[in-house]
């Protein structure tokens, strides 16, 4: 008899932050994967709650833009009846935000942009989860943000970096929040230096910076992502 083979959904809010590293290992492990734009979708489709899987991918607005993106309202009221539920989800940088916001947690504006290539600090429990590569000497995520978030009650906090506490965290077994970009496919960045050039420009960032150090990390990249969400895949029930 042949396994059903797995349904994930991943909502994505500006067509570049797409699925990236991650795209080609969920192909692998046998998940069928729908992509839908979310500002455009049905975000009350039965098929999108009802799927074993639900990716919050990254985006250049807040949680709080409800009033220019109306959208935002029942993408959150999604996440939060999947938290409730205990469904296996995945957020990503803005999915991250509003994971912390369906859960009743503070989100806001940090003080600085975060962007760029950095090391981050694993708290115990993050060092003994899916994200222990990152603990390595030579490891590095992508941060692509402004805003932050308040621990949700009862999130367990898995990283830090030297500007923000709260930079990844679990929620019971099947729920991770990643405020960075461990998908964010080097090969593909070109694409996130257009989209993103007024928002570089206006943090004083440079795009040929950015670009020699995301060359640096194009080797590396793909095995880290590999690493770790094979693992988170492979434990999410």
């Amino acid at each position: 008899m042949t396994p059903r083979r797995r349904s994930a959904v991943a909502l994505r809010h500006v067509a570049f932050e797409d699925l990236g590293l991650l795209a080609p290992l969920l192909h692998r492990d046998g998940w069928d994967v729908t992509m839908l734009d979310a500002p455009c979708a049905d975000l009350n489709d039965p098929a999108i709650e009802q799927a074993d899987l639900l990716i919050v991918l990254g985006g250049p607005i807040g949680v709080g833009d409800t009033d220019s993106y109306p959208f935002l309202a029942p993408e959150i009221a999604l996440i939060e009846r999947r938290l409730g539920q205990n469904r296996p989800l995945l957020g990503i940088c803005l999915g991250s935000q509003m994971m912390a916001q369906a859960l009743g947690s503070r989100v806001y504006p940090g003080g600085t942009k975060e962007i760029g290539w950095g090391q981050l600090r694993l708290t115990a429990d993050g060092a003994a989860s899916c994200l222990a590569p990152l603990a390595e000497p030579e490891a590095k995520v992508l941060h692509w943000h402004g805003d932050t978030f308040d621990l949700p009650r009862d999130a367990v906090r898995l990283a830090s970096s030297p500007i923000y506490d709260n930079q990844a965290f679990a929620y019971g077994r099947n729920a991770l929040a990643l405020q960075f970009h461990i998908e964010a496919d080097p090969a593909q960045l070109e694409q996130w230096y257009v989209g993103h050039t007024a928002e570089l420009g206006a943090a004083g960032i440079s795009v040929n910076a950015l670009r020699a150090a995301t060359a640096q990390m194009a080797q590396r990249a793909g095995p880290q992502a590999e690493r770790i969400f094979s693992r988170w895949l492979r434990d999410i029930g």
